[in-house]
């Protein structure tokens, strides 16, 4: 597994391509990530969303419509899609696949696991794939997405973290911003934003 990334937009929302088998699958194209993403696939076969916030999903549709890829979303933010509820214009795009809770799918033979972990939105999930996680908003290096955006929940947030500190197995992890790390190192810190979360 081959993993590019590139920092998009004011917002510098990390845009994955992950290259299996020469096949290429796009993750989260941001603000602006049309150019950069044909100019680095030659075979792209599908544009996954971790969650549905506009600096996340704003060069979907440009790239459903020159690639002829399907698009898939987690099918609690396929809403945001239509209407980003962050007062931001991204363009309009529409999922051929909602993904629902946690759920296995295989593309040309590439199994892709979705995780579930709502909080920052009600769908956020991570997209594992192999040893890798591609946090999206939910997990960053020494951080954790907010909870206090229109549509996300404190609730949800709290059990996502229970649910991910259970996880025996280690991942690297790319997260929506900022740099790598693993699930293990960040494990370490969930405990005290557990407490924070519980108290704010």
């Amino acid at each position: 597994m081959k993993i590019k990334i590139q920092p998009m937009g004011f917002t510098q929302t990390n845009c994955y391509i992950v290259t299996i088998d020469n096949k290429d699958i796009i993750i989260d194209p941001g603000i602006n990530a049309t150019n950069w993403v044909i100019s680095n696939t030659k075979n792209p076969i599908a544009i996954l969303n971790t969650h549905g916030h506009y600096d996340h999903v704003w060069s979907n549709a440009e790239l459903q419509k020159k690639l002829n890829i399907p698009l898939y979303i987690p099918k609690d933010d396929a809403f945001m899609l239509q209407k980003c509820p962050l007062g931001q214009t991204p363009p309009v795009s529409k999922a051929d696949v909602l993904v629902d809770g946690d759920k296995e799918i295989t593309l040309q033979g590439i199994k892709i696991h979705y995780r579930h972990f709502p909080g920052h939105t009600p769908g956020n999930s991570i997209i594992e794939i192999e040893d890798v996680w591609f946090s999206g908003d939910f997990l960053f290096q020494q951080s954790i997405g907010r909870w206090d955006f229109p549509f996300s929940s404190k609730d949800a947030m709290i059990k996502s973290l229970e649910k991910a500190m259970k996880i025996k197995e280690d991942f690297t992890v790319y997260p929506g911003h900022g740099l790598s790390t693993t699930l293990k190192q960040e494990q370490k810190g969930m405990p005290m934003w557990l407490n924070y979360v519980r108290n704010n």
